[in-house]
């Protein structure tokens, strides 16, 4: 099974969108001080859409890198969630 590549879209609400050739799910992009909220694994496990769920460490991964690219801090944590 390949791994799918992921393109980041912000939106307004303080919402990422999060697209690939399986589906999209959304992440928080907190405006105040910007920056993205991810699940941790077990939380990804929980909310995100069922095709997503083996690719938490794909999107982690992909997500970073552009995060980087932005100069956007991520944080991976409790307050990180998906729909």
């Amino acid at each position: 099974m390949q791994s799918p590549t992921f393109r980041f879209q912000p939106r307004w609400k303080e919402e990422l969108v999060c697209t690939c050739e399986l589906g999209s799910f959304v992440v928080m992009m907190p405006m105040g001080v910007v920056s993205v909220d991810f699940p941790t694994d077990d939380t990804w496990q929980r909310e995100a859409p069922n095709w997503a769920k083996p690719y938490w460490e794909t999107a982690r991964t992909q997500l970073s890198a552009w995060c980087a690219s932005q100069k956007i801090p991520l944080f991976i944590g409790p307050f990180g969630h998906v729909v």
